[in-house]
């Protein structure tokens, strides 16, 4: 434009606008459409991810934009970032969980997402600094990020997995400070993409493999199954999904896949932790895949999901530090999901550090001793049955329970 004075022509402005839509776009989650009212949720829940189309899945995060005041550093150094007032800290995690403080620190959980958070290791900083937790960066050996064949050709960022991400990253941390960090972005959320980095994070030498994402279970994901899920010696957990009792959700309901329900967390008088099911905790009778021996409920004549569970939820949501997409919520949010119980229980069995006798899921229900029975709670209608209610024993929402301590893996 010649002048500063002059309005553009309609062709100049069209593409302005459509510049600004773009920009728009980019500095806000991909997806915040509100999720569905819960009975305890204090704050209005946004998915992180859109629902999946045909041929890919979605991760399962939820997040909580959090009032601030504009005076507040958004996007604080490291040295910083104080810890939120609310939402669950790596100390609320340990002690729900009986967890130790510290483990083994060659232990290499890889978290698999789709498309990149350019920010994501500032944040890992930040959050780590916050909680006075051990450095683990690059430059330490801790922290490693590649891309779906393990190079450094990252995948072109998106705000919703970039949210995914971030909750990922921060929940292994919490559940094994001292374990190693893998990153493998997916170019995109197409399922040979996600599959194949699962792959590529296995044949770095990933301890376990944690997948906070999924679509619901189709009739030929026995060939995706064996080629990207099935690595003997490496469990491969995942997200049973945040849709209550419906559709088992793929990849969970394969059987070389530990599912991970989702359970309610909340403290006791006596300064203790109880769960129950979560309302959203995903859970479902496969119509596809053939029943393991090891389960022995009746009603579901082939898999059921899950088979372990851990926190998806509490009234204060597990503290997040992301300022990559969220716009005017960038900093601490609070999230919500399965997408926080997979790599929470990824960080566990790091943290135990027995990944190869546990890879199996069948593992765990030879192992139950150290699992907590959670009762209580529902996350659908099956006529009060054990498919969508936390019950005595075995349930859907919550298989087999919840650790408390390390003695189940």
């Amino acid at each position: 434009m010649a002048s500063s004075h002059q309005r553009p022509t309609p062709i100049i402005g069209l593409v302005l606008a459509l510049a600004g839509l773009v920009a728009a776009v980019t500095v806000s989650p991909a997806a915040a459409v509100p999720s569905s009212p819960g009975k305890r949720d204090p704050q209005p829940r946004y998915h992180s991810c859109a629902t999946p189309a045909p041929g890919t899945v979605h991760c399962f995060s939820r997040w909580t934009p959090t009032a601030r005041s504009k005076a507040s550093a958004r996007t604080s150094p490291a040295a910083a970032v104080k810890p939120p007032k609310l939402g669950l800290a790596p100390a609320d995690i340990r002690k729900a969980y009986k967890l130790p403080a510290s483990g083994p620190k060659n232990q290499t959980i890889a978290i698999v997402d789709a498309f990149d958070n350019p920010r994501v290791e500032q944040d890992l900083k930040a959050y780590r600094a916050a909680y006075k937790l051990p450095t683990c960066s690059t430059a330490s050996a801790c922290f490693r990020k590649v891309d779906q064949r393990g190079g450094k050709k990252y995948p072109k960022g998106d705000p919703g997995w970039g949210f995914e991400i971030a909750l990922d990253v921060q929940a292994v941390s919490a559940s094994c400070p001292t374990c190693k960090i893998m990153l493998v972005e997916a170019d995109n959320d197409s399922m040979a993409s996600i599959g194949s980095a699962v792959n590529t994070a296995v044949r770095l030498g990933a301890t376990v493999v944690s997948n906070s994402y999924g679509t619901d279970e189709f009739g030929s994901m026995k060939t995706n199954g064996k080629k990207y899920y099935t690595h003997p010696g490496v469990p491969i957990v995942a997200s049973s999904g945040d849709d209550g009792y419906t559709a088992a959700s793929f990849p969970a309901v394969l059987p070389s896949t530990w599912a991970v329900g989702g359970t309610w967390l909340k403290p006791t008088q006596k300064g203790n932790w109880t769960e129950d099911a979560w309302e959203f905790a995903g859970s479902g009778c496969s119509a596809y895949v053939a029943k393991p021996s090891v389960q022995k409920d009746k009603k579901c004549s082939k898999r059921t999901v899950a088979d372990i569970s851990a926190v998806a939820d509490s009234a204060e949501g597990f503290a997040v530090y992301d300022t990559y997409g969220l716009g005017a919520d960038n900093g601490w949010t609070q999230a919500s999901g399965t997408s926080l119980s997979a790599p929470l229980i990824s960080g566990m069995i790091g943290l135990a550090g027995n990944a190869k006798q546990v890879a199996k899921p069948s593992y765990l229900y030879q192992h139950r001793t150290g699992l907590y029975d959670v009762v209580g709670g529902s996350n659908g209608s099956c006529h009060g049955g054990y498919l969508c209610t936390g019950v005595k024993g075995y349930d859907a929402p919550t298989g087999l329970g919840s650790p408390r301590g390390l003695k189940s893996l």
